[in-house]
């Protein structure tokens, strides 16, 4: 198992990941862009990771592979605006449904933490739903220490977490 960047030669990949999925809501942002013309949906990660998207901070996406399937999805966000501060934070993942509760996202979450170690991140910030009892553990499992808890605009609570990656 290893985590790739996006990229042509896994387009299939892809498109089975984004059926597998079907029209539950999609972690992290980037499954929401129309992949249709694939070649430039990955134009549009590389722009993404370049910091070159309108009103978006500079990220990074990630594929959890193994073999040539994907089994989960991450973005990384390269640094914090204000509003991310307070509800959105560095880290947004998600597994595929069928494969979800065997550790994977906990493992995509560590690969991901290397990621921001790697970009001089220090204190990644990690938000989840309260009531997402699922992604609470996951983060807890990889030293998430919780930090706040607040509402966003909507009501939801969401719960702030802080992991140390030096």
């Amino acid at each position: 198992m290893k985590i790739i960047e996006p990229n042509l030669q896994c387009q299939q990949a892809y498109q089975h990941y984004i059926e597998r999925l079907g029209d539950e809501e999609r972690y992290p942002f980037v499954l929401d862009y129309d992949s249709t013309d694939f070649a430039q949906y990955i134009a549009l990660m590389q722009d993404l990771k370049d910091g070159k998207v309108t009103g978006k901070v500079a990220s990074s996406t990630f594929w959890l592979m193994h073999g040539k399937q994907i089994l989960g999805v991450s973005n990384l966000r390269h640094y914090l605006d204000d509003s991310i501060r307070e509800v959105g934070g560095h880290i947004g993942l998600g597994i595929s449904p069928e494969l979800r509760g065997q550790g994977l996202s906990k493992r995509l979450l560590q690969l991901t933490l290397d990621k921001a170690e790697q970009l001089g991140i220090s204190c990644v910030h990690l938000h989840c739903y309260q009531h997402n009892l699922a992604s609470n553990n996951m983060i807890r499992a990889c030293q998430g220490q919780l930090d706040s808890v607040v509402e966003d605009a909507s009501g939801a609570v969401i719960n702030r977490y802080l992991i140390k990656v030096n």
